[in-house]
């Protein structure tokens, strides 16, 4: 277990309701006090201003899931910045046309946040320039990513280990991203015999980034036990800009847990949030000061579900959108009785009425599972020997840009595998 400082809600905080649908760890924390924490405030000093952001939720970047139909459910919820999967520089420079569906947005979709992926400063600051003159408020930059395919090469979670390249990313960003923020989000490390992040978030901030986003966890935890907020509430420590704690926000109390134990201006959701889109209503309740709706019964889970099948058709066509849904089933239907005997059916649609049909002889009118709070989803348990480049940690002082995809199969293949760390 990770050593955690206990919680010291302020005085004013509203009592905690008896029998609170809530998993132990949680039983006991209030909800936001009056006045007890701002919005999160993206590029203060720039002149176009900054872009506020509350409550201060962020959808984390993900792969395969943060695209516009799942972001725009998140943001009806009420999540207070909802970040795209990412995209690569390179992709997105050539035209490659799932990198620019990716990327696509909507015009009621304010504001409007972007993680991109690049290793090249020259790729990443035409890449900004577009960007940034299509209209998008935020951007990120994924330095997290632990896939061995990118990690290998140098790219993702390798990049903190040299500072100085680091922050030639940065800089090539900032310098062509005029007035919009753009934020940084990293892991700790390589492993715990090579922690990263603190001279890595110094380098960001002193490049000009308007947040640093930390997932407290190391490349080679991957996903699996507790994430370290100790970490995160280090970065506090030493940064002037503001930082995003990530990592192991299951519950809308979670979230305040985070934010008093380590000060950190804000929280990414990622894992957490996967068939539970009704998480950021939870979360906005929490800091404003109510009691959390409870979550929805099965029932009406499938009608939220329908609907973000409808969503992924309408962005990527009947038989693409179908296919993702496939995956999104396994996390909507977790831990209700009798869908571990349905999930096979669901793995085969073709349609949203072969959905339907799959999921009609379940319980409607049962309530979510408290046991389904804190499960596990996409991803596992397990831990990986990072992969580096031959020699990398030989010269850390080397700035030079490690070698990214370059024509549309790599770039393809790299899409394939790269997360949002």
């Amino acid at each position: 277990m990770i050593d955690r400082p206990a919680s010291h809600p302020p005085a004013g905080a509203p009592p905690v309701p008896a029998g609170r649908f809530a998993t132990a760890v949680n039983k006991d924390v209030p909800v936001a006090a009056p006045g007890e924490f701002g919005a999160l405030q993206l590029g203060e000093g720039q002149v176009r201003g900054v872009v506020p952001v509350w409550p201060p939720v962020v959808l984390a970047p993900m792969a395969g899931v943060t695209n516009l139909a799942f972001r725009s459910m998140c943001r009806e919820y009420g999540a207070g910045l909802y970040v795209s999967e990412m995209i690569t520089a390179r992709g997105y420079l050539m035209g490659n046309r799932l990198t620019t569906l990716l990327a696509s947005s909507s015009p009621d979709e304010s504001p409007r946040s972007v993680q991109v992926y690049g290793a090249d400063p020259v790729d990443l600051g035409e890449m900004v320039k577009s960007l940034v003159d299509e209209g998008v408020d935020h951007l990120d930059i994924n330095m997290g990513c632990p896939v061995p395919k990118v990690t290998r090469a140098g790219g993702g979670s390798a990049i903190p280990v040299k500072p100085r390249l680091l922050a030639r990313l940065v800089r090539a960003m900032v310098q062509n991203a005029g007035d919009v923020p753009v934020t940084v989000k990293m892991r700790k490390g390589i492993h715990d015999g090579l922690l990263t992040f603190e001279e890595a978030g110094r380098a960001a901030a002193g490049e000009g980034a308007s947040a640093v986003g930390l997932h407290a966890r190391t490349a080679a935890e991957l996903y699996s036990g507790e994430a370290d907020w100790t970490a995160i509430r280090r970065l506090v420590e030493i940064l002037d800009v503001p930082v995003l704690g990530n990592g192991d926000i299951w519950e809308p109390y979670d979230a305040i847990r985070m934010m008093r134990e380590t000060g950190c201006a804000g929280v990414i959701v990622g894992r957490g949030c996967l068939g539970r889109p009704w998480l950021f209503r939870e979360l906005a309740q929490a800091f404003e000061g109510v009691e959390p709706d409870r979550p929805p019964r099965f029932g009406e889970i499938v009608e939220i579900m329908l609907e973000h099948g409808r969503r992924l058709v309408e962005l990527f066509g009947e038989g693409v959108g179908v296919r993702q849904m496939r995956k999104w089933t396994a996390w909507y239907t977790k831990g209700f009785h009798g869908s571990a005997a349905v999930r096979g059916q669901l793995m085969r649609i073709d349609s949203l009425e072969d959905l339907e049909r799959a999921v009609a002889a379940l319980d409607m009118e049962e309530p979510f599972p408290v046991a389904a709070l804190r499960a596990q989803r996409a991803k596992g348990s397990k831990t990986q020997s990072v992969k580096l480049p031959e020699g990398y940690l030989e010269d850390l002082e080397d700035d030079t840009p490690p070698k990214g995809p370059r024509t549309l199969e790599e770039i393809r293949s790299w899409e394939k595998a790269l997360n949002g760390g």
